[in-house]
């Protein structure tokens, strides 16, 4: 099995540790439900999931099936392309301003 790793163009550039997956999941779907001042319980029962799973889902400690996802972004009002969006909106890193744009190759490392 190949892993893929992205490497930097720029060498004098530290890497940046991205987050986890389920953890940036977890803190977009919390965010949109704070935004919109729902309750656990209110989607968690829209969603057809317990209060307690979705609580552990919006901390990072737990993975959701893509079904569950897509029942929780409904319940938020919202479609997956919505959520993903969000999701890269937090991680991706502006360019600096004097800067020319980053390039970014990705090597397979076996």
């Amino acid at each position: 099995m190949t892993d893929l790793h992205v490497v930097p163009a720029d060498e004098d550039v530290a890497p940046v540790a991205a987050p986890l997956l389920r953890e940036l999941l977890g803190a977009t779907l919390r965010a949109a439900r704070q935004r919109q001042q729902r309750t656990l319980k209110d989607v968690a029962d829209r969603a057809g999931v317990s209060m307690t799973y979705l609580s552990e889902v919006e901390r990072g400690r737990k993975e959701a099936s893509s079904e569950v996802v897509g029942a929780v972004t409904r319940a938020l009002g919202g479609e997956l392309v919505d959520l993903l969006t969000e999701m890269a909106g937090a991680v991706a890193r502006p360019a600096p301003a004097a800067a020319p744009a980053r390039t970014t190759a990705i090597r397979a490392v076996a």
